[in-house]
């Protein structure tokens, strides 16, 4: 793709829309990166599919904003794998909901702990049981404390397990008294004593 920056920006969103998934995937990553919000949300999720991890890491947090629901659903492990910290956290709270279990299963932890308080609360339990343990273990306290009491239920034993005690701490009783009875026996004496802090 030999058009400018500049050459790109211009591009309508009839243009952008009319674009092959070969044209489309032979963007840079800095072209793509120059393509307006307006164009973004033009892209087709068959569009989308085909950007390369590449492409998607060069998004700006206002274009990552713009992307829509259908889309956000068309990226797969590895394009979601590429998204920075500053990315996943201009995912809204639209669009997280959007997000597909295994793409949220491929979150690293800078990922998870990247997410937004009210992005993160937005997750369906379905797509939280999705996160590892090792995600989960490193999700903020404003994350956790804007879970419901449902969401707090659904978690696995082994998520409950890597749950940090200043996460636990931080809940509020209506959110602590969501644990199951097996949960609460799943955890270890260090995040039951979180609970009574």
């Amino acid at each position: 793709a030999g058009l400018a920056n500049s050459q790109v920006a211009a591009l309508t969103t009839t243009q952008v829309a009319a674009l092959t998934t070969t044209q489309t995937s032979a963007l840079t990553a800095t072209q793509v990166g120059a393509l307006t919000t307006n164009s973004i949300v033009a892209l087709t999720t068959t569009q989308v599919a085909a950007l390369a991890t590449t492409q998607v890491g060069g998004l700006t947090t206002a274009q990552v904003k713009a992307i829509e629901t259908t889309d956000i659903a068309a990226l797969g492990t590895t394009q979601i794998s590429g998204l920075t910290s500053a990315q996943v956290a201009a995912l809204t709270s639209t669009q997280s909901p959007a997000l597909t279990t295994t793409a949220l299963a491929s979150l690293a932890t800078s990922q998870a702990a990247a997410m937004t308080r009210t992005s993160f609360a937005a997750l369906t339990t379905t797509q939280l049981v999705a996160l590892t343990s090792t995600s989960v273990s490193a999700l903020t306290t404003s994350e956790m404390t804007g879970l419901s009491s449902s969401q707090v239920a659904a978690f696995t034993t082994t998520q409950v397990q890597g749950l940090s005690t200043t996460g636990i701490a931080a809940l509020s009783g209506t959110q602590v008294a969501g644990f199951t009875t097996t949960q609460l026996a799943a955890m270890t004496t260090q995040q039951i004593n979180a609970l009574f802090v």
